[in-house]
C-alpha cells in the first residue's frame, strides 16, 4: 500500500514561520494569551483579504470563509469594514 504524504499548505508555513519570528523576537519572554493575541492579528487581515477577493461580495465572502452572511456582516462592522 503506497501512502499519500500530505502536502504542506503555502498558509501553514507562512504562519508556522511568522510563529517562530514572534518568539525569537521576545529575547526571553515568555508569551502569554497567544491565542487571543493570533486571533485579534489574523481575523481582520483575514476579513479585508478575503472580501478584496470577493469584490465586496459578501454572500461569496461569507461562502469562502465558512460562515453566513449574518456573522460576515457583525464581523466586518466589528472591524470598521462594513459600508
Amino acid at each position: 500500500m503506497t501512502r499519500t504524504v500530505a502536502k504542506e499548505l503555502p498558509l501553514r508555513t507562512h504562519t508556522e514561520r511568522a510563529l517562530h519570528d514572534y518568539f525569537a523576537s521576545l529575547e526571553g519572554h515568555r508569551p502569554a494569551h497567544l491565542y487571543d493575541l493570533v486571533m485579534r492579528e489574523v481575523e481582520e487581515p483575514l476579513f479585508r483579504t478575503v472580501l478584496s477577493y470577493s469584490e465586496g461580495n459578501q454572500s461569496r465572502a461569507a461562502g469562502i470563509l465558512g460562515i453566513n452572511r449574518a456573522t460576515l456582516r457583525k464581523k466586518l462592522r466589528e472591524f470598521g469594514l462594513a459600508d
